[in-house]
């Protein structure tokens, strides 16, 4: 049989199947499973996999359906201790990426948001900015920074899961497909969830009042069916799903190097090759290097440009 992984860790991992979407509780067959050798994690939402039930509402993984569109981050935990850490897996086969971030409470974190674009650019993933708490004051950077995020080819929705302002727009969004969605703890992923279709009661949490940022309430990332009805007579309407993760505080891209960062930023990209030291240009302040030039001349944003040379400290060389 063939399933859907909903959710997950270490060896056990609920997978959906059949007509009537039950599920089972499968663990992988064997300590290794083909494919997945490189990564922190064998298996995550969204991937399709081979298993055998075992008559007990259980089962056995035998084998994993090629991916399409996986979307990784840096292994956090390993990270301090080896460079060369393996990846871990969010969510596979997803159609687009959706950043999630609030002008306030927590703060807005337009570096975050960079680094989240860098690594669904170098994944080939759609990726949406969709502000929520919309509902509360925008500051002149946080304005400055969505604009430019549009400006440079995002779309940006802003949205309230409380008043819900904008959602029509964000059901619009995510009608047919796989989203993922990510975000920084407190910036209300669950509650927009809620708000979208609430039978879920997704559990959310308040804002920790001492450091204004949000507590963990997402323990591990969950695949979800959401309801959304298409906008008008459709005679055979698609299925909607999101796979919710945890709000996580940092966000290392996965797979970046840093001759490679510049092409994943797509205002640079168009730069980087005209450069007067050509492809071994670092662009951190060679003469002649068309992407400082581009910063200089209004065509790049300085703190975009400032996410640049954050994100390259932190990478390998390769």
């Amino acid at each position: 049989m063939t399933g859907l992984i909903l959710r997950g860790s270490k060896n056990i991992f609920f997978v959906q199947s059949g007509a009537e979407n039950r599920v089972f509780e499968c663990r992988i067959k064997g300590k290794i499973l083909k494919g997945v050798e490189t990564y922190y994690n064998p298996l995550a939402p969204g991937d399709r996999v081979v298993f055998e039930p075992d008559g007990a509402g259980g089962g056995r993984i035998t084998a994993l359906v090629p991916r399409r569109a996986v979307f990784t981050r840096g292994n956090q935990k390993e990270l301090g201790r080896a460079r060369s850490a393996a990846s871990q897996i969010i969510a596979a086969n997803v159609d687009q990426a959706v950043c999630v971030t609030s002008p306030a409470s927590p703060p807005f974190r337009p570096r975050f948001i960079d680094r989240v674009l860098v690594q669904a650019e170098s994944a080939a993933i759609p990726a949406v900015i969709v502000c929520n708490k919309a509902d509360l004051p925008f500051d002149e950077e946080a304005e400055d920074r969505l604009a430019d995020f549009a400006r440079i080819g995002y779309e940006v929705l802003r949205v309230s899961a409380r008043s819900g302002a904008g959602m029509d727009a964000l059901k619009r969004l995510l009608y047919g497909k796989l989203s993922l969605l990510a975000g920084q703890s407190g910036v209300g992923k669950s509650s927009l969830i809620n708000r979208l279709s609430p039978d879920l009661a997704v559990r959310t949490g308040a804002i920790n009042e001492k450091y204004d940022r949000g507590v963990h309430t997402t323990t591990m990332s969950s695949l979800l069916e959401i309801p959304i009805e298409a906008d008008g007579d459709v005679s055979a309407p698609l299925k909607t799903f999101i796979i919710d993760t945890p709000g996580v505080r940092r966000f290392a891209p996965d797979g970046v190097s840093v001759r490679e960062l510049a092409l994943y930023m797509r205002e640079f990209a168009p730069f980087a090759g005209s450069c007067a030291f050509g492809a071994s240009c670092s662009h951190t302040g060679e003469k002649g290097c068309a992407i400082i030039e581009a910063v200089e001349s209004g065509r790049i944003h300085v703190d975009r440009y400032e996410s640049y040379l954050r994100m390259r400290a932190e990478m390998p060389a390769r």
